[in-house]
């Protein structure tokens, strides 16, 4: 019965949309936070004085602001995830699981 259900699902086109987009959006924002979070170490890595640099009269370095920026920039596309989760995906399922209980 299982079996069934999971091959009927597996071969309507709501899920196969559902698949494709999520999976699409999961790569461009695993990339994106990639980009991010391995430019803030390579820049760390190599480019010490550019990080070291001082922002103004303080002790604060062009490091922690950038360092604070990957750490929002990872909330935000976390957020940016959970938008598209709770609303087109979610409704994605809603349809496959109707379909499929037919």
């Amino acid at each position: 019965m299982e079996s069934d259900l999971a091959k009927r699902i597996s071969a309507m086109p709501q899920y196969q949309e559902l698949k494709r987009k999520r999976t699409s959006l999961g790569w461009w924002l695993t990339l994106a936070g990639m980009v991010a979070y391995y430019g803030f170490i390579l820049l760390v890595a190599f480019d010490k004085p550019l990080m070291a640099q001082k922002i103004g009269a303080g002790v604060t370095t062009l490091g922690m602001p950038l360092g604070v920026a990957v750490i929002v920039f990872t909330i935000i596309i976390t957020w940016i995830y959970i938008r598209r989760a709770n609303s087109e995906f979610d409704s994605l399922t809603e349809q496959i699981v109707k379909g499929a209980l037919k």
